[in-house]
């Protein structure tokens, strides 16, 4: 990876390293909105004066929400009102950005390595199990340097 790279994939993992722990969170069933207005006790009719909108209007928002059509700035909107912020993140399912281009990396080197030893085999020409591991291992450190976009097909 170059040295600019990398130095741009640490940042983000470093912005997005507050965010570690909201692997863990599960989203309510019937979304943050309907969850937090009726945890505070509030009820559609008391949100919406906040909003400006109507009862209704607060329902079709928890509706979005829950089956996920809402909007961003909705979700802004409705988290100024009630003195909330509204937080938005894109995180690695496990792990760092780092560990899923490592991890990419390898799946290519693999495919790539066990392709050729396939094709060596037809030949007599296969390698080892211990020698396909040091070329995977070694593939994978390649592709994770160079950051070809192929890493991601």
């Amino acid at each position: 990876m170059r040295n600019k790279q990398k130095l741009l994939i640490e940042q983000l993992d470093q912005k997005l390293q507050p965010f570690s722990e909201t692997r863990k969170v599960l989203v309510p069933e019937r979304g943050w909105v309907n969850t937090i207005r009726t945890s505070l006790n509030m009820t559609m009719a008391q949100l919406g004066a906040k909003l400006n909108i109507t009862r209704q209007g607060v329902k079709r928002i928890e509706e979005s929400e829950a089956n996920g059509t809402i909007t961003l700035n909705s979700l802004k909107d409705l988290a100024n009102a009630i003195d909330l912020k509204l937080v938005y993140a894109l995180v690695p399912k496990n792990g760092t950005i780092d560990e899923l281009i490592q991890t990419r990396a390898e799946t290519l080197a693999r495919k790539i390595v066990l392709r050729t030893n396939q094709n060596m085999k037809l030949e007599d020409q296969g390698i080892g199990d211990e020698k396909l591991a040091k070329t995977i291992k070694e593939l994978a450190s390649e592709i994770k340097r160079e950051m070809k976009k192929s890493l991601w097909d």
